[in-house]
């Protein structure tokens, strides 16, 4: 009896796994040329197949689709891996009154960040790091994307970010009453209690830690733009998120802050307008990124000056405007790493593309600035065997374009086909 009934629970096994089998998703895609790497020539038509939400082969030619295959015939469109950007706001929007904290409850949040993942994916990004949000907003967007209950992007999370009492990234501009109701936790005075912070928010889910280090150009705190944390304390957070395999991101404007922060080994300085050759010297020695954002700063020259910003953010703007994309010269000239990545929210969401040409006006080639959104932002994310290439058992994660974005970055602007995970967008 128990031979009978284990030799029935292996030909039902058997059966379920041929099921599953046969039930496995085959894609044939034809393009007129494809760029599996950044670093690598532009290839002549060429077919690629994916099976479920892996790509399985690529080959030069038409090659016959097997059959039940899902065709899709790109003709002479450019085939490339899925863009990544590493700063974005999914859950806001460009102009968003500062006081609707006090306002919308967090759930508008998800509503607002899931328009805007749809948009992003559509734009041609299919990784995205989501670089602050209230406390599970982003998380949910990340689980809706994964599941495939949202059209999105993949999203690296970092929840709330962490910051000093009052500095940017504190809630601020409100009476001290309100600030106690609104305040997410996440501010610490100290080494001991900055480590607790990033143990916290790892527990709540974050995939990466993000700090503000220096004072920001968009809150309503009136210090300027140099550093916010102590050194000790940033070597606090670096360690304690390292220990608990985080990587650390770090909006940082002033050469100081930037300085210190990646002296503490802070993997990555978000926006970085006022480094330096010293500085940046740091960064290189350290192997410290930097990830300018340059079209958060089009988008708020975009609304300089229309009644959208408070006088306090205004002050703040102009500090900043003539110094923009300074760093990104400095920064390729001493080798320090570039990654690509926006500050979508500051901007409409969408216009992430326009990060391509203005990396290429202050310095980086074409196919620098495709990498810093494929195999540079896929190594900083430690999944360079996951995106940011065209290879099998790689995640399907492609683009088309019209054109070559290797002679002509703006073509990246109009993404005409997407697939994120072996799915097709739209």
């Amino acid at each position: 009896m128990q031979k009978s009934g284990l030799a029935t629970a292996t030909a039902v096994a058997l059966a379920l796994c041929g099921a599953a089998s046969a039930e496995a998703r085959t894609t044939v895609i034809y393009a007129g040329q494809v760029i599996t790497d950044a670093d690598k020539p532009v290839q002549g038509p060429a077919t690629v197949t994916v099976t479920d939400d892996r790509i399985t082969s690529i080959t030069a030619g038409r090659a016959e689709a097997p059959a039940g295959a899902e065709v899709v015939d790109l003709g002479d469109k450019t085939l490339l891996p899925g863009l990544v950007d590493l700063h974005v706001h999914l859950t806001g929007d460009p102009g968003d009154d500062y006081r609707a904290a006090a306002v919308d409850p967090d759930e508008w949040g998800v509503v607002v960040g899931a328009k805007n993942a749809a948009i992003t994916l559509r734009a041609g990004f299919t990784t995205v790091r989501e670089a602050g949000s209230a406390q599970y907003t982003a998380y949910a967007l990340r689980r809706g994307t994964a599941n495939g209950f949202i059209e999105g992007p993949r999203i690296v999370a970092a929840g709330p970010a962490l910051s000093i009492i009052g500095g940017h990234g504190d809630v601020t501009g409100f009476r001290e009453d309100v600030h106690a109701v609104l305040d997410q936790g996440y501010t610490c005075t100290g080494a001991l209690e900055c480590a607790e912070k990033v143990r916290k928010a790892s527990r709540a889910g974050a995939d990466v830690i993000k700090i503000t280090a220096t004072g920001g150009v968009l809150s309503q705190q009136a210090r300027g733009l140099e550093g916010h944390f102590t050194s000790a304390e940033l070597q606090s957070i670096a360690d304690t998120a390292h220990s608990l395999g985080l990587k650390v991101m770090a909006h940082a404007h002033g050469a100081g802050g930037i300085t210190a922060s990646a002296a503490a080994g802070i993997d990555s300085i978000e926006h970085g307008t006022f480094a330096d050759d010293p500085t940046l010297k740091v960064m290189k020695a350290k192997g410290t990124y930097l990830v300018p954002t340059l079209m958060a700063f089009e988008g708020i020259r975009e609304r300089l000056g229309k009644g959208i910003y408070t006088p306090t953010v205004e002050d703040k703007v102009r500090m900043t405007l003539n110094d923009v994309g300074k760093a990104v010269t400095r920064a390729k000239a001493l080798g320090v790493p570039i990654a690509f990545g926006t500050d979508a929210g500051v901007f409409e969401h969408g216009r992430n593309g326009g990060e391509f040409a203005l990396l290429v006006k202050y310095g980086l080639t074409p196919r620098e600035a495709l990498a810093s959104a494929t195999t540079v932002a896929a190594k900083l994310l430690s999944l360079e065997n996951e995106i940011g290439r065209i290879a099998p058992g790689m995640s399907a994660d492609m683009i088309a374009v019209d054109g070559d974005p290797l002679s002509d970055v703006t073509t990246l602007e109009k993404v005409g086909w997407v697939m994120v995970r072996g799915r097709i967008a739209g």
